[in-house]
């Protein structure tokens, strides 16, 4: 995943103002291993910034997106982030619905999966397969 000072390099070499409240969530983010909701992070931003609103907090959330920084995800219960892998090149992933436990697909199943039309120009894709851990699944095992 993208540290601090990488995910705010990348933002300012992309014209973002760099704010106290940008390194902050730059920060929660570089030190959070798994996915934060929006509310996740509305509520530690409000114990440290005092009137801010969740409009503000989202907003910084789709501009980290935008810019790279930060993977969104769409879970069951809802949009999660987290910081953007370190990897340099194309890749997908895999991910368990229990812990969130994020693995890299190294292979890109768009060409195989997909019949796209000859006038139609791809500029992003995104697959991700959502399953259970090897882990998790010992621990439902056990119940």
């Amino acid at each position: 995943m993208l540290k601090t000072e990488q995910m705010l390099q990348e933002m300012s070499s992309q014209g973002l103002r760099i704010t106290e409240q940008r390194r902050t969530l730059a920060r929660l983010f570089a030190e959070t291993e798994g996915y934060l909701t929006p509310k996740d992070v509305y509520d530690y931003m409000g114990q440290q910034y005092s009137g801010l609103s969740f409009d503000t907090v989202y907003r910084n959330l789709r501009v980290m997106h935008e810019l790279g920084v930060l993977e969104q995800v769409i879970f069951e219960d809802g949009m999660k982030f987290r910081a953007h892998c370190s990897a340099s090149h194309h890749h997908h992933h895999v991910i368990c619905l229990q812990c969130e436990k994020t693995y890299p697909i190294h292979y890109c199943p768009m060409p195989a999966l997909t019949d796209v039309p000859e006038r139609f120009q791809v500029v992003k894709h995104k697959f991700e397969v959502f399953g259970y851990c090897e882990t998790c699944q010992y621990k439902e095992e056990q119940v």
